[in-house]
């Protein structure tokens, strides 16, 4: 099941630590605080466990929003400038500012077709 992993957390070494995490289980970093990826209900439930040691007593809000197919075809997103290849990450699981000669432009996305959009 796809899975939109979100999480807001204060303390940058335990961050850093469930980014890795995230990253662990195959997600893939979509934004500096949201990963994206394929996760069974089992491993969702393992991802909160592993994210709740690394948190300990430490503040963070973690979220997982579970969604079928239809709606990842339904998804709408805005994807302007550029795109960071993930071997550029830093060590620290941040996607650094890259430099001119890492820029890549992103092709727009494709017109879906009618009957893919949802009814008015």
């Amino acid at each position: 099941m796809q899975c939109l992993v979100i999480y807001d957390i204060p303390n940058d070494r335990a961050r850093t630590k469930i980014a890795d995490v995230c990253l662990d289980y195959g997600l893939d970093r979509i934004q500096f605080s949201a990963f994206l990826g394929q996760l069974a209900r089992t491993h969702q439930e393992e991802l909160l466990i592993q994210i709740k040691k690394v948190l300990g007593k430490k503040a963070g809000d973690v979220q997982i929003f579970p969604f079928c197919e239809k709606d990842e075809r339904l998804r709408l997103s805005i994807h302007q400038g550029i795109e960071v290849e993930p071997s550029a990450r830093a060590a620290s699981g941040a996607i650094p500012y890259p430099a001119a000669s890492d820029l890549v432009p992103i092709p727009p996305p494709e017109e879906p077709s009618e009957e893919e959009l949802p009814p008015l």
